[in-house]
């Protein structure tokens, strides 16, 4: 039962990390690593849970378009013109850049409001954030 605690508070950070909230799963990550806690276990629910997290904004961007009718909506369709000619040009491999700080959670976003098939975009932000993970862990000092 003690294991179960510590993988639990890195998949909750690991995921609300990667939505539009402000959060970082890095420090719990490495706090983790620092204990003694398995690496592969560690990486694999950071990457998972953090991927999950990208899942829900990919939903959340595939529902937005429905409300752009009413008042309260934020977005005017300029700038979400804007977004989805920035997310074409570049394409589905930008997706691997979606752990980027500031960028990635809204490229996200604009992955659901384009209609990006959700298998890809699982592929290609899962491998990036795989990918980012395994350097945290690996740029620690003693791994």
């Amino acid at each position: 039962m003690d294991l179960f605690w510590p993988y639990l508070s890195l998949a909750l950070s690991a995921f609300v990390s990667a939505t539009l909230l402000p959060f970082g799963s890095e420090l719990v990550l490495m706090g983790l690593v620092h204990q003694g806690y398995s690496l592969l276990m560690l990486w694999l629910v950071a990457t998972v849970f953090n991927t999950l997290g990208s899942v829900l904004n990919w939903y959340l961007g595939k529902q937005l378009l429905n409300f752009q009718h009413k008042s309260w909506f934020m977005f005017k369709p300029a700038q979400i013109e804007q977004a989805s000619n920035r997310f074409q040009r570049w394409g589905l491999p930008s997706l691997l850049f979606a752990w980027l700080p500031v960028i990635g959670d809204p490229l996200t976003l604009v992955a659901g409001v384009l209609k990006v098939r959700l298998l890809w975009f699982v592929l290609l932000v899962g491998l990036g954030k795989g990918l980012r993970y395994g350097v945290v862990i690996g740029l620690m000092p003693g791994i």
